[in-house]
């Protein structure tokens, strides 16, 4: 073995000499020294060492063929955990299992060492992580750009029911996937002023004078994809101080404000997603999205430039797709670097970023649309007030000559709304500087030209299209249910894994054998019992494998509709503690999932699934029968353990509000049946496995468009005369559910009756409940349960990532996969 350099490690042999090297070496400790999470940074640096390896080779492939690229702008990307995902796409899986068990350690324990990055939220940063995967597997020059946040989102803990928020330190031990860059950082400027001058041409020329200046230092990961023959990278920046720090204040003996300031300079990449209830929050939200937004078009155009390309050419070369609207400042920025930094004229400038920008949006909700108090942004950002300025007075010169005399409709499409402070809307900036605007599901897309941007549609409808989303297979299937997976191969090939569609034929076939049936209801228990187990460590409650696991796991909010589940699961058991009806099935009622941490009544929902759940766990009426549990702390491992154990999906959020969805197509792929409303991607979902293996039920989104007409819907009326919602609302009331903590529910009433629910609880509680009565009367067929279960693992193919990317690429980025030849890297 080397004492000079590691073994690059592909083989049960090598693996071991590249452990023992960088136990030595890498961690200086002796090898009888070395703890499970030596090992996993051991290993950790082996498999990086030949991810790298491989990125290399990819980079100079994506050179020789001059190949166009795309770079996808994403504040959050849940990557989870990284070891396993790498091990299985490099093909190395087993061979490390080997080489750990070779040595005398157990590779499960040696895994669980690995935390879960803390890059990320929910939906949005899980499916920027699968993008990135299916790019790589596709031999897609693809890139992914983000925050290296040094502090996730909170770990959440539960004390006496409630959310608790604590620090989310997934840094505190070193992360062996990362290369840090230094040589590479950019310089940010914000803040100061703007003079006004004029050139040597004699036109205005505007100097951005007195900024302060961020540095932002690049953290490189590298993305495998399966087969490990292409390894693309995503680049994450942190804040780091100036070396140029206030000196003249320190010189002048304020050595604490010169610090201060140093210190302020990298809280712009600690924590992801800073409160921005207070003016000094908003400050921080807004300087963090443009850090981000400004290192990485910096980076970008550096690399562009740096291969010999004139700037003319950059929309030619590159494609840069915007993750919602926390990247839409790189609209201002990329014109902002053509104009004053390239010298491009306004007009080709403009030609241009709209060439290269795409932009994806995730909601329609309006508290989700960002807008910035323009006198902030003039603070923060003076130059980029400018540039959203004229470009907004153009494109409203341009609205108002197609549609003359409507000023109604300027105010609409206008990027500053009126009001006291005038504020910068972020979707209409990010909307009108892209060539494309795509929602995530059909019905999604649809209502983005119908309800969020129709003015613009009308204007320009070739820009609007459909991507319905996607979860990569790799992850979701593969590594979180190796059982399936197996499965799987045995009975279709290895090609799934790449081609999920290969799954249709064979599983539709099978569906209807009974002994595949068997093999796959075996599968399925040993996934419930080793949840059984998680659930036991993490709530204490004991749960039978045996009942149908019924799971919501997702952020907390009302449209999402937990509360739904909740008053639904107090009707259950009032049936069978008052009315004497057992229920036909047995009940496991999961949920996990985070609220924000301002978002009270979300938090308090949390705490009625506790009451609820505390008091149903301990009634001997029930035990058998009902179960409800909330599993703390909800991430991409946790879900890795539920999902593969789900009997039931619960997908029930108000119809019109959730944008696709991401854990309906995960848990489908893995043999949960879907309860749920014909909202997001639930429709499509419905389309490809067949209406008689899902359970849909509720109002449309059409229909709960017209219950908000006046006098259209009562919650009140249904409160009145329907004795199953009086019984289970007046429960809450009492201190049935909180014996020592009474009128902490009052809220409930106030929120689902007395004042108008946007959420429609109440209008869908009826059809819900016969939704679930169906569900029972199914489970008790279990031979028709799992063909239905078979049927759905089966159609999922339409929800691969890989699908939605090969679609990004034709449609929105103009991408051809650069393949390996024949001397590529094995």
């Amino acid at each position: 073995m080397s004492a000079t350099a590691p073994p690059v490690a592909a083989t049960a042999e090598q693996l071991k000499d590249a452990l023992r090297w960088h136990v030595a070496h890498s961690l200086g400790k002796a090898w009888e020294d070395a703890t499970d999470g030596d090992l996993f940074q051991a290993l950790g640096l082996a498999v990086r060492d030949l991810a790298w390896e491989r990125l290399l080779a990819t980079e100079k492939r994506y050179k020789e063929a001059g190949a166009r690229r795309v770079y996808y702008l994403s504040m959050e990307f849940l990557i989870g955990r990284s070891l396993g995902d790498s091990l299985h796409n490099l093909g190395i899986y087993d061979a490390v299992r080997k080489a750990l068990e070779g040595l005398g350690h157990d590779f499960d324990e040696v895994r669980e060492e690995e935390v879960d990055a803390g890059l990320g939220n929910g939906g949005l940063g899980r499916l920027a992580a699968c993008f990135l995967d299916s790019l790589a597997t596709l031999h897609l020059p693809g890139f992914g750009y983000g925050l290296f946040y040094q502090y996730g989102l909170f770990r959440q803990e539960i004390d006496n029911g409630y959310q608790k928020e604590r620090p989310d330190r997934w840094l505190h031990a070193a992360m062996p996937w990362t290369v840090e860059r230094p040589e590479e950082a950019v310089l940010v400027p914000v803040y100061g002023r703007i003079v006004d001058t004029i050139d040597r041409k004699s036109q205005y020329n505007p100097m951005w004078m007195d900024w302060k200046i961020l540095v932002g230092v690049p953290h490189e990961m590298p993305v495998v994809g399966y087969g490990g023959e292409t390894v693309n990278a995503l680049r994450l920046y942190s804040a780091r101080a100036s070396d140029d720090f206030d000196m003249e204040n320190f010189n002048s003996g304020d050595y604490v404000q010169a610090v201060q300031e140093a210190i302020g300079s990298e809280t712009i990449s600690k924590v992801l997603y800073p409160s921005d209830k207070v003016q000094k929050g908003k400050e921080l939200r807004l300087l963090q999205e443009y850090f981000f937004v400004a290192c990485a078009l910096r980076d970008i155009l550096r690399r562009f430039l740096r291969e010999g390309n004139p700037i003319d050419r950059f929309s030619d070369k590159i494609a840069i797709q915007l993750n919602d609207t926390h990247p839409a400042l790189a609209v201002a920025e990329l014109m902002r670097l053509f104009v004053d930094e390239h010298d491009v004229v306004w007009e080709r400038a403009w030609e241009m970023t709209v060439a290269t920008l795409g932009y994806t949006n995730h909601t329609l909700l309006p508290e989700a649309l960002e807008k910035w108090p323009l006198p902030l942004v003039e603070t923060v950002l003076p130059r980029h007030l400018q540039i959203i300025y004229e470009v907004n007075r153009r494109f409203l010169d341009e609205v108002a000559h197609r549609a003359p005399g409507d000023q109604a409709i300027l105010a609409r499409v206008s990027m500053i709304e009126e009001g006291e402070p005038k504020q910068v809307r972020m979707a209409q900036l990010a909307a009108a500087g892209s060539h494309s605007i795509n929602g995530v599901a059909a019905l999604h897309s649809r209502l983005i030209t119908e309800n969020l941007f129709p003015d613009l549609f009308r204007l320009h409808p070739e820009r609007f299209n459909n991507k319905t989303n996607g979860v990569t297979p790799r992850r979701w299937l593969l590594k979180s249910n190796p059982g399936l997976a197996s499965l799987l191969t045995e009975v279709a090939g290895p090609g799934w894994v790449t081609d999920y569609g290969l799954l249709r034929e064979p599983l539709d076939r099978l569906a209807e054998d009974e002994a595949f049936r068997q093999r796959f209801r075996e599968v399925k228990r040993e996934n419930k019992k080793r949840l059984a187990r998680v659930i036991a460590d993490l709530t204490r409650v004991r749960v039978d494998p045996d009942s149908l696991f019924d799971i919501q796991i997702k952020r907390i909010h009302l449209y999402k509709r937990q509360l739904l589940n909740a008053l639904h699961i107090v009707h259950l058991y009032f049936r069978i503690v008052e009315d004497g009806i057992e229920p036909k099935a047995p009940r496991t009622f999961v949920f996990a999932g985070k609220a924000a941490p301002g978002y009270w009544v979300a938090k308090q929902v949390i705490k009625l699934i506790h009451s609820v759940g505390e008091r149903i766990n301990r009634d001997p009426r029930v035990r058998g029968l009902l179960k409800c549990v909330f599993l703390p702390d909800y991430r991409v491992s946790l879900a890795e353990r539920i999902i593969p154990a789900a009997d039931l999906s619960e997908q029930i959020s108000t119809a019109g509000m959730e944008a696709s969805g991401t854990g309906n197509m995960k848990l489908s792929m893995n043999g949960a049946l879907t309860i749920g409303t014909l909202d997001g991607a639930n429709v499509e979902i419905m389309e490809e496995v067949g209406e008689e293996n899902i359970f849909i039920f509720g109002h449309t989104a059409d229909e709960i468009e017209r219950l908000k007409d006046p006098g259209a819907y009562s919650a009140r009326q249904v409160f009145e005369r329907d004795p199953r919602v009086k019984r289970v609302l007046d429960s809450f009331q009492t201190p049935l559910f909180a014996p020592f903590e009474p009128g902490i529910f009052s809220w409930l009433f106030e929120h689902v009756v007395e004042n108008h629910d946007p959420y429609f609880h109440l209008a869908d509680f009826d059809a819900y409940t016969a939704a679930q009565e169906r569900v029972s009367a199914q489970w008790e067929d279990p031979a028709g349960w799992t063909r239905k279960a078979i049927l759905n693992v089966g159609r999922m193919g339409k929800f691969s990532s890989d699908r939605t990317i090969r679609e990004y690429a034709r449609d929105i980025w103009n991408l051809t996969p650069v393949p390996p030849g024949e001397n590529a890297p094995r």
